[in-house]
């Protein structure tokens, strides 16, 4: 409640605790309705916090963030609890269109994907960028809405898949 009491949209959904050595680090999940929200996380976190620290004298808080939100920096965290909005999508395009505008063969495109963007990922060490530059269009879109385009950290977290199917399965 006392999450909740500082934003009309910022609910606390839950919180984890990391200890390394006398330090606790908190993670706390949150929905903020339709805005990134950091503010009204942040507003949040503090009042929570205040009401932890009453509780146990000579604790004190060193900082808001202790980093382990990850904000703006890619994290295998982030990777396996997700961090923000999660979006999958599809698209079918036909083997002709493939082969007329971008002069590439279905079949090698997405062999070369396998071998770009999850093999040669993986090699690199990638933390979830797995993808043909999926933050590009995610920075895109945040420009055009007004949102703070260095959240595109956590979106170029993606997994790009492609397969070429058969002609029967997809109408040209």
């Amino acid at each position: 409640q006392l999450f909740a009491n500082t934003s009309r949209y910022g609910r606390l959904q839950s919180v984890s605790v990391a200890i390394a050595g006398r330090h606790a680090y908190i993670r706390f999940c949150c929905s903020t309705g339709d805005a990134m929200g950091m503010n009204m996380v942040g507003k949040g976190t503090n009042a929570v916090l205040m009401e932890v620290l009453s509780s146990f004298p000579g604790a004190e808080l060193i900082a808001l963030s202790g980093n382990y939100c990850t904000d703006k920096k890619p994290a295998a965290i982030n990777w396996v609890n997700g961090r923000g909005k999660s979006v999958a999508c599809e698209a079918l395009i036909p083997g002709a269109i493939v082969r007329k505008v971008l002069k590439a063969d279905p079949q090698r495109v997405a062999a070369l994907n396998v071998h770009k963007n999850l093999v040669g990922s993986a090699l690199a060490g990638s933390i979830g960028g797995f993808n043909a530059h999926a933050s590009n269009l995610v920075t895109a879109l945040f420009l055009a809405c007004g949102q703070d385009p260095a959240q595109n950290v956590e979106s170029s977290q993606c997994i790009t898949t492609m397969e070429a199917v058969e002609r029967d399965a997809v109408a040209e």
